[in-house]
């Protein structure tokens, strides 16, 4: 028997942004949590702080997402922090949030631009699941986080929201193939969101923000606190049923 009876979600990049938000969303669902962070040790841990004073355990463990190769190191470390802070040896759900967004033209994207993305949007999170799934408890979940841009187009998201579009369509295979595990796997498309991603735009540029405002039939712009809420009921037994679907938080945008 387990000490810890809490179910545990994994969210990478979950020191800031939408990561943050799905953290503390999960906390409130009564999930105890461990997040990654690349460089923002003191934010992470100033989200760990947050979880535990809505009740829940939490670790910040570090984590280069683009890197394949330091994997081993990183599920060595999670393993190591789940046994001292939870006090078992497993998780039940990953949500595959860490993500950079690089804003350029079909006709100029670099090729080292395009092998940022693959490795950061795409190649990361395929193989950081297939690993995570050695330490996942079978009954848990996947959460993939995509884009709306999957659905609709804007000039400079080519690259983008073609690593999205690989992300949507590896959901259905891993749903698929996981389930005879009884693991769930679902990916959520935030609209445009309120954030510092791709250097804060959608949240600093008053033309931009009142542009998209105008095109979503809920009058505004998405905040980081409408997405969280979706990816904790994915994580929660309300969701048992729900599985290899792409669901849309965008407020209807380009309707």
């Amino acid at each position: 028997m387990e000490l810890n009876k809490n179910k545990i979600a994994l969210v990478t990049g979950g020191s800031r942004g939408l990561g943050k938000d799905m953290a503390l969303s999960l906390a409130k669902k009564g999930l105890d949590v461990v997040l990654t962070y690349n460089n923002k040790k003191e934010e992470a841990e100033a989200v760990v702080k947050e979880i535990e004073k809505l009740g829940q355990k939490a670790a910040a463990i570090q984590l280069n997402v683009a890197d394949v190769n330091s994997f081993d190191l990183f599920f060595r470390n999670v393993t190591t922090a789940l046994k001292r802070t939870f006090g078992t040896d497993k998780i039940d759900f990953l949500i595959n949030n860490a993500g950079v967004g690089v804003h350029e033209s079909f006709l100029t994207t670099t090729a080292t631009q395009f092998d940022e993305l693959v490795n950061i949007q795409f190649k990361g999170p395929f193989f950081l699941t297939q690993k995570a799934l050695e330490i996942t408890n079978d009954g848990g979940g996947i959460v993939n986080i995509s884009s709306g841009l999957t659905r609709f187009s804007f000039p400079g998201y080519a690259a983008y929201a073609s690593m999205k579009g690989a992300m949507e369509t590896l959901t259905k295979y891993q749903a698929k193939e996981l389930g005879e595990r009884k693991i769930r796997v679902n990916i959520v498309a935030p609209g445009a969101i309120e954030t510092d991603f791709g250097g804060g735009a959608v949240r600093d540029n008053e033309q931009l923000n009142q542009f998209i405002a105008s095109i979503t039939a809920l009058g505004r712009v998405g905040l980081p606190e409408d997405i969280g809420g979706v990816v904790a009921f994915l994580c929660s037994d309300d969701a048992k049923w729900v599985n290899a679907q792409r669901i849309e938080v965008s407020g209807g945008m380009n309707l």
